[in-house]
């Protein structure tokens, strides 16, 4: 376990600093430089989401998306007072019927 920690904690750490030996300030102005800047966008995007779609299968695989229906209704039960309806609303004769 402790090998692939390890490797998974070098793996992560190469993918972040290898962008770096390219510094931008460092380059001529050429035609090819002004895709600097898109190119760490788009290392940027991938190493993040690359990281993120991991961190989602482990979770995934550990179990925290399970009877998510279940975790769904518990925000319902939380009584608390209406602050956004206003008071003419509440005043009004449809609203002291009860349900329609």
């Amino acid at each position: 376990m402790r090998r692939r920690l390890v490797i998974l904690v070098a793996i992560v750490m190469g993918a972040l600093v290898l962008p770096a030996l390219a510094f931008a300030h460092d380059a001529p102005e050429t035609a090819q430089s002004k895709w600097v800047m898109v190119d760490w966008m788009m290392d940027t995007f991938f190493i993040f989401s690359g990281l993120a779609f991991v961190a989602f299968l482990a979770a995934w695989k550990a179990g925290h998306f399970h009877e998510l229906d279940s975790h769904a209704g518990i925000p319902l039960l939380v009584h608390e007072t209406d602050y956004y309806t206003p008071e003419w609303a509440l005043d009004e004769k449809e609203w002291t019927d009860g349900d329609a």
